[in-house]
């Protein structure tokens, strides 16, 4: 069959179960590697990474992907050799084995696609042979062979261990037979026969855990005794034949028993007689045992602990739950006409109900910011060896949740944050040495929540920015003139960075100097409802923060009247709300401005924008100003009237109001009426003349 063809017309759910397994072992072994390479002497660690090459190469050999096949089972050859000291975890290895990794990625998502899986790159193969001393044919003969199932790998036994292994059998059958009252109680009525899972259970008990020398030990005490007292000739341990009805009572013994206990070192069974001159009761023996033997009996119940559900009926679930949020909304504006004490407490549960129900459903759509965080370890890597610097990253609140949509579109910005922090703001090791810092440089990534809110924030402890060149780079991309950037505070100078065309590099390279990312960065932060913010300190580092919502399904607003039509303002945007008296602004440059707490804040009437017909107004009336931000920048919003904050469900545009600019979508209000929600950089971007 072809590399990407099964070799049986099966269910298609093995298939989709093994692409599901795989992909999260594959996502582990990306963490696993990088760590492996700061963690070499981690035993524990090399062993993980063995049996996830080892349980894919399982499953690519029963669904026949011989490529993936191929590929894995080299790497698994390799991981051996580390793991019995033949080899050592260097960077020269990983450069090898990281880029098998990014292969193998590739390959799975050709067999998701229902691509024909693309031949292993003889290149990679001849690597991985290379490190392991193999000709190409040997290896090749290797790959090809038969695949055993996945399951835990242990280590080998030698040919003593194996002669010792059975001779502590023959020793337990002579204690067996010697007490057949005994074996018989342990005998199973239903059935003398075990399964081959028990059985291999039992001989992976028995090597694994150890158990055998010490129940050699007791055992020859009990065969010492049963020589001495034994009726029946064939019963003595002096033997080394066993009949088959011994060896089965042997055999239900350690099954029953969870096997042999004990851990010291097997001694030939012939010693027996002279070796054990002290009997052991046998009841003291059996009340662990037993302990022993109900272990797999509590662990089977954890089989059907999740299901996987698509994500569209997730989606499709929480639609419906938002229609269930406006209905709850007209409910109450409508209650407030009603004067019935049944009615009120019933809209008053419906909306305890309704709110717990969008909580749950809330939460199934989260997950963990850890699966963005993932990726970063190999990024840092990657990027430290291409730079030749030394980078340690660190992250906190991997475990912290957000809306999977969120996480699939936090994923490119926070890389191009990361990819910048340590190209620009880490040093060489050179000349962190130079003055007093340590070689390794420090890159933290860090999640929490706060609120209804996700904050995300990549700091590193490397050379800052320099205020006065920023400044300088602004001026000499003819972003601003010289008076305008001297004007600029600090912080200023600092979201410089966010401007299209701005970079701090003067050589482009394939990492950065384009002067286009961190413009990308901002405007897809914003889009998200999200917001970004730096500071730096020159010599000590940066920190750039990011706010997001919890979730985009269901948004938080202010709802404003603007002449007669109602329209919503996303809360995330709202920074704060005053009156104020129209005759007391300024006009700079021909804006009109307003000063809150000693900074002028540009004011714009949004009714001459999105109002139609509206009526006149006097300039010396009271009106309401909502003050907005937009990134770094704050702007004040002045409305008619204000109705307060409502949980709104976002509804697209239809085809004719598609692309109307400064809006972003619509929804149904609690009276009823249809709202329009302001999208306020797309508005300000289509009204204002400048920002």
């Amino acid at each position: 069959m072809g590399n990407g063809n099964m070799a049986f017309d099966g269910d298609d759910e093995i298939l989709q179960d093994f692409l599901v397994e795989a992909g999260e072992i594959l996502e582990d072994l990306g963490n696993q590697l990088v760590d492996l390479e700061n963690s070499s002497d981690d035993p524990e660690l090399l062993n993980a990474v063995f049996r996830g090459f080892h349980t894919i190469k399982g499953g690519a050999s029963f669904l026949n992907l011989d490529s993936l096949v191929a590929l894995c089972h080299r790497a698994e050859d390799v991981f051996n050799e580390l793991r019995n000291g033949a080899l050592q975890v260097d960077a020269q290895l990983m450069d090898v084995i990281l880029p098998v990794l990014d292969s193998l990625n590739d390959m799975f998502d050709e067999l998701r696609s229902g691509e024909e899986i693309s031949p292993a790159d003889p290149a990679q193969l001849s690597a991985l042979d290379a490190l392991l001393g193999k000709d190409g044919e040997a290896a090749e003969a290797e790959a090809v062979a038969v695949v055993e199932p996945p399951a835990e790998e242990k280590d080998e036994p030698t040919a003593d261990e194996l002669e010792d292994e059975f001779e502590a059998i023959l020793a337990a059958s002579a204690a067996a037979a010697s007490k057949p009252e005994e074996a018989s109680e342990k005998i199973d009525t239903g059935s003398d026969e075990i399964s081959d899972e028990e059985f291999e259970a039992m001989l992976d008990q028995m090597h694994g855990k150890g158990n055998i020398p010490s129940a050699v030990a007791k055992t020859d005490a009990t065969a010492t005794d049963a020589t001495a007292k034994a009726e029946e000739p064939e019963a003595t341990g002096d033997s080394d034949e066993i009949s088959d009805e011994e060896f089965d009572n042997l055999l239900n013994q350690l099954h029953g028993e969870g096997g042999v206990p004990g851990s010291s070192k097997p001694e030939p069974v012939a010693k027996a007689p002279v070796e054990a001159p002290k009997v052991e009761a046998p009841k003291t023996e059996e009340k662990p045992a037993k302990k022993v033997a109900k272990k797999p009996a509590r662990e089977a119940p954890q089989a059907e602990t999740s299901v996987r559900v698509d994500t569209k009926r997730l989606d499709d679930i929480m639609n419906l739950v938002g229609e269930l949020v406006l209905v709850r909304n007209r409910l109450t504006t409508l209650q407030t006409t009603v004067e019935s004490e049944d009615v009120t407490h019933a809209v008053t549960n419906l909306d305890v109900i309704t709110a717990d129900l969008q909580n749950s459903v809330m939460k199934t759509r989260m997950q963990p910011i850890k699966k963005v965080f993932g990726r970063f370890p190999r990024v840092v890597r990657d990027l430290a060896r291409s730079l030749s610097k030394e980078i340690k990253l660190e992250m906190e609140g991997e475990d912290t949740d957000l809306d999977k949509n969120l996480v699939e579109a936090l994923a490119d910005p926070l890389v191009h944050l990361v990819r910048n922090a340590v190209d620009h703001g880490i040093e060489m090791p050179d000349e962190r040495e130079a003055i007093g810092k340590p070689r390794t440089g420090t890159v933290l990534l860090k999640a929490s929540q706060e609120g209804d809110h996700i904050e995300l924030s990549i700091s590193d402890d490397g050379k800052g920015m320099d205020p006065d060149v920023l400044r300088g780079i602004a001026v000499k991309k003819g972003l601003m003139d010289e008076d305008a950037a001297a004007r600029l505070s600090d912080h200023d100078c600092y979201n410089l960075i966010f401007a299209p065309g701005f970079s701090t590099k003067e050589e482009i390279s394939d990492i950065s100097g384009r002067g286009v990312g961190m413009d990308v960065v901002k405007t897809r932060i914003i889009q998200l409802n999200g917001s970004v913010e730096i500071d730096s300190q020159l010599g000590e580092g940066s920190v750039l923060t990011i706010k997001v919502p919890l979730t985009l399904a269901i948004m938080p607003t202010l709802m404003v009247i603007l002449g007669r039509q109602t329209f919503a303002l996303p809360l995330v945007n709202v920074c704060e709300i005053f009156d104020l008296d129209l005759s007391h602004t300024n006009v700079v440059d021909g804006q009109k401005v307003v000063v809150v707490r000693d900074k002028p804040i540009p004011l714009y009437f949004l009714r001459g924008w999105l109002a139609k017909d509206p009526p006149p107004r006097n300039d010396t009336d009271t009106s309401h100003v909502v003050i907005v931000s937009i990134g770094t920048q704050r702007v004040g919003f002045v409305v008619d009237e204000l109705l307060g904050q409502e949980e709104v469900v976002i509804k697209p545009l239809g085809e004719m109001l598609l692309g109307t600019p400064g809006m972003s979508g619509a929804t149904i209000t609690g009276d009823g009426k249809i709202a329009l929600i302001i999208d306020v950089p797309g508005l300000l971007k289509a009204y204002a003349r400048r920002m």
